[in-house]
């Protein structure tokens, strides 16, 4: 498979990979500047030329994966008999400077209720490297005309027509923050406790004032979910500091907010990978208001 094809594979498929690029030669050695491979956790696709240079690249790259490393390195690899390796030698009598990029997952996002508010908040989305997922029980809210404006998305866009949008959850990638912002109450209620039940989701967070989320705290209570349960739930979503209440000013709150949860995430993920740190669960992170 062409390295290309394995990049998109990979992130179709939802798994870290590393890019490996030969970045410059000197004297001899078994491919030019510019050959790429991608390593997987348990498989390689393309080549930089095999032998020692390709097996330390390769050994490398996984122990990048095995401490999620996120930063890009460079790796100087000498192909002379007087170079021995763990892999052996390589006796072209070069010298490579091989690049090391990680691919990472990329978040997910499930927007539940593609509304005024909906809209305009995945079109901000939309602007960002993520998996964005657009659900509504409204087949005319996810009609083509509608969803033009976000043609040009940088984000892969999954829209999902749901008579009954919490069946959806299960069908999101593990990890996906959850928004739930639909034009039905009862519609918000029955998607808050289904995704309290799922064991998979990130982040939830619901749309409305106060009073709604006080109100939907006795509800989900009422149904059975513990304190600690109920508390994961951020309501209501956006930034304090942002009192409009025009759909705009409202999306741009709750993308400030998750994007900001996003780069807590990665920057939690990158500290948990360092020698002495443990990793740490994901947790809601509850920042103001929106009503």
């Amino acid at each position: 498979m062409h390295w290309l094809d394995a990049v998109q594979r990979l992130r179709r498929d939802r798994h870290p990979g590393v890019l490996v690029t030969v970045a410059s030669v000197r004297g001899h050695a078994p491919r030019a500047a510019g050959a790429k491979m991608v390593v997987a956790a348990d498989t390689t696709w393309d080549s930089i030329g095999g032998g020692n240079l390709e097996a330390t690249a390769v050994a490398r790259a996984r122990e990048m994966l095995t401490a999620r490393v996120a930063a890009p390195e460079q790796l100087l690899v000498s192909l002379t008999g007087r170079a021995r390796t763990d892999h052996g030698r390589q006796c072209c009598g070069g010298e490579v400077t091989v690049l090391l990029e990680p691919l990472a997952v990329v978040p997910a996002v499930a927007l539940f209720g593609v509304g005024h508010v909906g809209l305009e908040l995945a079109r901000l989305l939309a602007r960002h490297d993520l998996e964005l997922h657009l659900v509504d029980s409204r087949a005319e809210q996810l009609t083509t005309d509608r969803l033009t404006v976000l043609d040009d998305a940088v984000a892969r866009v999954h829209v999902h027509h749901a008579v009954l949008p919490e069946l959806v959850l299960a069908e999101v990638p593990r990890g996906t923050h959850v928004l739930v912002m639909t034009h039905d109450h009862a519609e918000d209620a029955a998607l808050c406790d289904a995704a309290l039940r799922c064991g998979h989701l990130a982040t939830i967070g619901l749309i409305g004032s106060v009073s709604k989320a006080n109100r939907f705290r006795r509800v989900l209570a009422a149904d059975g979910h513990p304190p600690a349960a109920v508390a994961r739930i951020r309501t209501p979503i956006g930034l304090a500091s942002l009192t409009g209440k025009d759909p705009a000013t409202i999306a741009v709150g709750a993308a400030a907010e998750l994007l900001g949860i996003v780069e807590e995430e990665r920057a939690g993920a990158d500290a948990s990978a360092a020698p002495g740190r443990a990793p740490t669960e994901p947790g809601p992170v509850g920042r103001g208001a929106r009503g």
